[in-house]
């Protein structure tokens, strides 16, 4: 029987497009000083369309972590100290503008009452992710905010997953990890959690599917999926 659920953060608790679209486009202008030119370079090294605020599916700072991310823009602005990029990147990533996929507290108030032990595991750094949960009003409903940075390694590693389960005293097998990339259940798989996919990201349901136990178009329907699997 689950007895936890390990959200991932961003397209899965929070809209992808909606928050990290706009956010990108007025990080790469910041960090190019207006430098249209280089914009343009800088989105394409990340898969980015800074026209329509779109990422590609295969973009690697979907699923990757802020240093991911930061690799790849850093040869293109020799002007930055690589650390001051990334420092300028988790900053202002913690000012993004946050799009909840649904109301989320609810939502997790009604997971609390039935029990459930809540986490998240995310690719972003823990400082950002407890920022973005304190702005939304839910940090203090989750046992755990784990970060890439936490000490656990990132995913597709275990490592979260498998520290999330510890802190709670359960087994891997007793915890649902519920993510919208594949980076999420490769993790959850190899720690010996159930998956399920939401479509609040970037990939499609064909894309997930071969993954995950179920495939939802967001957190919602889980609830009545985990009764239904308990019956």
């Amino acid at each position: 029987m689950i007895k936890a659920i390990l959200f991932d953060k961003d397209g899965t608790l929070i809209d992808f497009h909606k928050t990290w679209g706009r956010w990108a486009a007025g990080f790469l202008n910041h960090v190019a000083d207006g430098d249209e030119a280089l914009v343009e370079k800088l989105a394409a090294a990340i898969r980015f369309d800074p026209a329509t605020f779109q990422f590609a599916p295969s973009s690697p700072v979907i699923a990757g972590t802020p240093e991911e991310g930061v690799n790849l823009i850093a040869p293109h602005l020799p002007q930055w100290r690589y650390d001051d990029l990334l420092a300028c990147s988790n900053d202002m990533a913690r000012d993004a503008p946050l799009a909840e996929v649904l109301p989320l507290r609810p939502f997790l108030a009604a997971c609390r009452s039935e029990g459930l032990g809540l986490g998240v595991a995310t690719n972003d750094s823990e400082a950002t992710a407890r920022v973005h949960m304190t702005t939304l009003g839910v940090e203090d409903m989750f046992d755990a905010i784990i970060g890439s940075d936490s000490g656990h390694g990132g995913k597709p590693g275990p490592g979260m997953c498998l520290a999330f389960a510890q802190k709670l005293g359960l087994d891997p097998g007793e915890v649902l990890m519920v993510g919208d990339s594949t980076h999420d259940f490769e993790a959850g798989r190899a720690a010996g959690m159930a998956c399920v996919g939401v479509l609040t990201g970037v990939a499609s349901r064909d894309d997930l599917e071969p993954h995950a136990d179920a495939v939802f178009g967001n957190i919602g329907a889980i609830p009545d999926w985990l009764r239904a699997r308990a019956s």
